[in-house]
């Protein structure tokens, strides 16, 4: 039995290797079968984007008609003293009134810029678009509904910083140590979280806080996909850069109610969880030199 397993691996035609790479393909397709066909992305050809600025701030909102103005002030007033930079909402489909407040509040702040999708994508796309339209080297990320302190927004910018990285850094992300949420969302997040460290081994307590700093470039070399900002330090990873986790703060939602359900936290992202295991396995990074001419 063991001689024809090898003999089947010369041949390149193991039928359980075969089978195992037709399951993950599947189970890939099936995860990302909606990542991109709701989104208008040819809107922001990247080859017109331009990375002008040191920072863009991209938050993503659904139904958030409350928390814009109180958020966007916290923002500018904790980088205002930082340089440039420029903060981009992507309205997801709001159904509420957002996006009547984000058009009044482009008339009192010159830096904001609005993206608006025509109908709810998710999330993880409503990410996609902010990235993909940022002048920004790097993006900052945080939800929508105030629970993320735009005043830690220096600290992750510290931490890219810091001399011991010497500059390997493209990702960080927020750490909410302690949860401001219902039981149920903190046993959720913290099974998922578990779950997803124990599998993929990217060393990250907590990959569904919405704060967080990656570099554009990085960002924009990642698989895109539905739920993906649930896995960006493993694909950050598989791409070869380090991610680092700083404690924030988390506060409790105190205006409008969670617009993104609980249902994705753990069973819906389980089919994703099986797709970037699946990437992992097939990534390769060869150590590329070029030889000089005689």
């Amino acid at each position: 039995m063991v001689a024809h397993h090898a003999a089947s691996r010369d041949d390149g035609i193991d039928s359980h290797q075969e089978a195992y790479s037709r399951r993950g393909a599947r189970l890939v397709r099936r995860a990302w079968d909606n990542a991109g066909a709701a989104l208008q992305t040819d809107a922001f050809p990247l080859e017109r984007v331009t990375s002008a600025l040191p920072l863009s701030v991209v938050v993503p909102v659904r139904n958030e008609e409350a928390n814009i103005l109180p958020l966007l002030a916290e923002i500018q007033a904790a980088l205002e003293a930082r340089g440039d930079f420029e903060v981009i909402y992507v309205d997801d489909g709001s159904t509420d009134r957002s996006a009547e407040v984000l058009r009044e509040a482009m008339e009192r702040y010159p830096r904001l810029r609005v993206l608006t999708h025509a109908r709810s994508c998710g999330q993880s796309a409503a990410l996609w678009s902010g990235l993909r339209a940022a002048r920004g080297e790097w993006i900052a990320t945080l939800d929508g509904d105030g629970q993320n302190d735009p005043a830690d927004l220096p600290k992750l910018l510290a931490a890219r910083d810091d001399p011991a990285r010497a500059g390997e850094v493209r990702l960080i992300c927020g750490y909410r140590k302690s949860r401001r949420d219902t039981w149920l969302k903190r046993l959720s997040s913290r099974i998922a979280n578990g779950v997803r460290s124990r599998l993929l081994g990217d060393a990250t307590p907590d990959t569904g806080c919405g704060l967080k700093l990656i570099q554009r470039a990085v960002g924009l070399e990642l698989p895109f996909f539905d739920h993906m900002h649930r896995f960006l330090p493993a694909l950050v990873q598989r791409a070869g850069g380090a991610t680092v986790s700083v404690e924030v703060h988390h506060r409790p939602r105190t205006r409008g109610q969670s617009n993104y359900g609980l249902h994705n936290r753990l069973w819906v992202g389980i089919v994703d969880l099986v797709g970037v295991l699946w990437l992992q396995r097939r990534m390769k990074r060869p150590l590329t030199v070029e030889r000089p001419r005689p």
